[in-house]
């Protein structure tokens, strides 16, 4: 779209603007060191030889849906104490009801945890996770580590990474995170946003620019340019939290007085220094994002790039949404009617919603109250909802009499929480439309169940259209139609009381005489086999969709107050996507236990005969399920998405590519082997099909690339090629002891 322009070759950044070619440019070599992100990470280096980054953080952050997995893990390590601050907030499961006191205790737990081994508590709904990390954490040139996937603190001259559980357990032990080193790409920013126009336009417009053909993926956005001087920090913040949905590795922005005042506002000016390119910095890639050409923007299902202007699917409403419905039908088999919500040619709204660390900001929602002052919300079908993004946001809320013109309105002031961003909490009507300020809208992410005949939508907008959509009674309506006074221009404060009367800050005062808290619900990791000489798996699920989310491989929501349980959250390993995966996974485990004992059935020795092989050369093997998707792990950076398949008995995924490094990451820290395989292989993956992987083993020792392999289907035996690029040796050696924690266990890796 016209709001975006992209260079696809190499750009250099000179004192004039950014340019293809020109005398005296540096070699992009070099050109490279004068990026904003390669001072950050070289300061960040651990070196070791071998070409990779081996970073180490300065900070760590998770919430209660990790964190207990995370500490488990860490101490079957040989954790002893956190050797970097690490915060546990409490936004996730805090005011979800399923499954009794669970979530409580998992509470109890981190604080008993950050007692114990010296971390920082953020008590439930104090805060968002990621608005605390802002408030409190960055720090111009500091990197941050999170196990969520939207742990981004560019705008404020923080690095920030979201991984899967294991990759905190490393930090904790002293380890380093590993990475090659990535590819660059600015973000030149020009003009002002008009009217109307929010953060979640420009984000919108952004991934709908880049996401489908990966053309940031795993790579550090950096942005620059003359119109970043135009937007407020929390707009900056709202954009840069959403690079996550462009599948960036991470971003970085320049900084300036407005980024300056931020730091003194929240008292830490000591934290602030001036972040910008060297002139002669090279890109592999820029995008152009022009401002002035911005306007409102929409989300529709199932993903942040599915973007469309509000113009266009205002005036043409049908057309869009059944393309949304196709979708519906084809990746989730399931007819979700959104051509019934166009009324008289209006697309009609069932719900609003602004929430969580992208949509809960304070010039959104003071925005939002602007375009509501006077007005109301209706008292038809239609709702809104308001999450404020921190205990300090809201007392500065109501200092100004913003929260007072919601609620005038007919709008709902809720506490700090994520739950609306994953499905845990303002779950739309059945076939609703929900209009939403948060980060995603994947499919059942809104907390339906499509399996017991729920469905619903998410259309993502700005917290503004919200409000207008709000004005007019869920008439879908743009912000910049609307004729409304902005905001008055507060003089914002930031009032640290809430935290300091309520946030355990422990971080130094480890005490190893204070007893952990278990609850019923807190149950340790079981034991996880190493790797046989050989693999023989069966194929317990076949994902033939484009991409594949971490929320359908483990379901969001009221799920996730089992995840201090393993066993127990195993039980809904893609559930909502084929729910006969786990009783075939559990049949197969049966199998390896089985022949773990010297018994071979019926079903392996035929395998084993149709291979031409004898069945006791399985007594070097190890039997397991797994799972073939084209394209796995995009979303969030849960580590249960590998570890519930890990724990029923999954060595393998099998996949054309990954969506994600994260994702990646998690499966090979927990002893699922990423192969990958041409999309050409000529093979039909099919369930209940045997993959046959000999001498896995040595093919990990000597780091083989590609690895030969037959695929047993019905009386057809195919040979083809699985490949593990990209395996470094410390990834090979995890995947040889089973897991990280075996790895761990061996002596291996940097213990606390």
């Amino acid at each position: 779209m016209s709001i975006l322009k992209r260079t696809e070759s190499g750009v250099w950044l000179t004192r004039t603007g950014p340019v293809t070619e020109g005398p005296d440019l540096p070699a992009p070599e070099e050109g490279r060191k004068r990026t904003m992100s390669w001072p950050i990470l070289s300061a960040h280096q651990t070196e070791k030889g071998d070409g990779l980054l081996h970073l180490r953080f300065d900070s760590l952050i998770s919430h209660d849906i990790t964190y207990v997995g995370i500490i488990q893990t860490a101490m079957a390590s040989g954790l002893t104490e956190f050797p970097v601050p690490y915060v546990m907030t409490n936004c996730h499961n805090s005011l979800c009801a399923v499954g009794g006191t669970i979530n409580a205790d998992d509470h109890a737990f981190g604080l008993s945890a950050a007692r114990r081994f010296g971390g920082i508590f953020v008590p439930p709904n104090q805060a968002v996770i990621h608005e605390y990390a802002r408030e409190m954490m960055v720090g111009c040139g500091r990197m941050i580590l999170g196990s969520d996937s939207h742990t981004r603190y560019g705008a404020l001259g923080t690095m920030g990474v979201g991984e899967g559980g294991p990759e905190i357990v490393k930090q904790l032990l002293r380890d380093t995170y590993d990475v090659a080193a990535p590819k660059t790409v600015l973000v030149w920013v020009t003009g002002s946003p008009g009217h109307g126009v929010g953060p979640h336009d420009a984000a919108i417009a952004l991934c709908g620019a880049t996401y489908k053909d990966g053309f940031v993926k795993n790579r550090i956005l950096e942005f620059a340019g003359p119109g970043v001087a135009s937007l407020p920090m929390d707009f900056r913040i709202g954009i840069d939290v959403m690079t996550t949905e462009t599948a960036a590795l991470s971003s970085i922005w320049v900084t300036d007085a407005r980024t300056e005042e931020y730091y003194a506002r929240h008292g830490r000016a000591q934290d602030y220094r001036t972040i910008a390119p060297g002139d002669g910095a090279y890109y592999d890639a820029m995008i152009h994002l022009d401002l002035d050409a911005l306007e409102p923007m929409a989300a529709l299902p199932f993903h942040p790039s599915e973007a469309v202007t509000l113009r266009e699917l205002i005036a043409e409403p049908g057309d869009w949404l059944r393309e949304a419905e196709k979708r519906a039908l084809s990746q989730l088999g399931t007819e979700l009617r959104l051509t019934d919500k166009v009324v008289d040619g209006k697309l009609m709204i069932d719900q609003g919603i602004i929430a969580g660390c992208a949509g809960g900001m304070f010039d959104n929602i003071a925005e939002a109250a602007a375009i509501l002052k006077g007005g109301s919300v209706g008292c038809g079908g239609f709702g809104l909802s308001v999450y404020p993004p921190s205990t300090p946001v809201l007392l500065e809320l109501e200092r100004c009499g913003i929260s007072a013109e919601l609620l005038a309105a007919g709008a709902v002031l809720k506490p700090c929480f994520c739950g609306p961003c994953f499905g845990a909490g303002d779950v739309p009507v059945c076939s609703g439309l929900s209009a939403r300020h948060t980060t995603r809208n994947f499919p059942n992410r809104e907390g339906s169940r499509p399996a017991d005949g729920q469905s619903a939508g998410v259309v993502l907008m700005d917290a503004r259209s919200i409000a207008a959509t709000a004005c007019r009674g869920g008439v879908l309506t743009s912000a910049a139609e609307l004729d409304y006074a902005p905001p008055a221009a507060f003089e914002r404060r930031f009032d640290p009381a809430p935290y300091e009367k309520r946030v355990w800050f422990g971080f130094g005062k480890a005490d190893a005489s204070q007893p952990l808290r278990f609850g019923p619900n807190i149950v340790p990791w079981p034991e996880i086999p190493d790797c046989g000489e050989h693999l023989l798996v069966k194929l317990c699920s076949v994902l033939e969709d484009e991409v594949t989310t971490t929320d359908e491989l483990i379901p969001s929501g009221e799920t996730s107050s089992y995840r201090s349980n393993p066993l127990k959250l195993a039980e809904f390993a893609l559930s909502r996507r084929d729910p006969g995966y786990v009783g075939r996974s559990k049949a197969v485990r049966a199998s390896e236990e089985e022949r773990a004992s010297g018994v071979y059935g019926e079903e392996l020795r035929a395998v084993m005969a149709k291979l031409g092989l004898p069945a006791e050369l399985l007594a070097s093997a190890r039997v397991g399920s797994a799972i073939f998707a084209r394209k796995p792990g995009d979303g969030s950076a849960r580590e249960q998405a590998a570890s519930c398949q890990r724990i029923l008995g999954g060595c393998a995924n099998i996949c054309y590519e990954f969506a994600t490094k994260r994702y990646r990451s998690n499966c090979v820290n927990w002893g699922i082997q990423p192969f990958t395989v041409d999309r050409d292989c000529g093979v039909t993956w099919k369930v209940g099909d045997y993959l046959f992987v000999p001498h896995l083993k040595t093919a990990l020792l000597e780091l083989w690339k590609e690895l030969p392999a037959r695929l047993v289907s019905g009386d057809t035996v195919t040979e083809l090629t699985l490949r593990l690029e990209g395996l470094s040796e410390e990834e090979r050696d995890i995947l040889l002891a089973g897991c990280l924690m075996n790895w761990y266990r061996q002596g291996k890796g940097t213990k606390a």
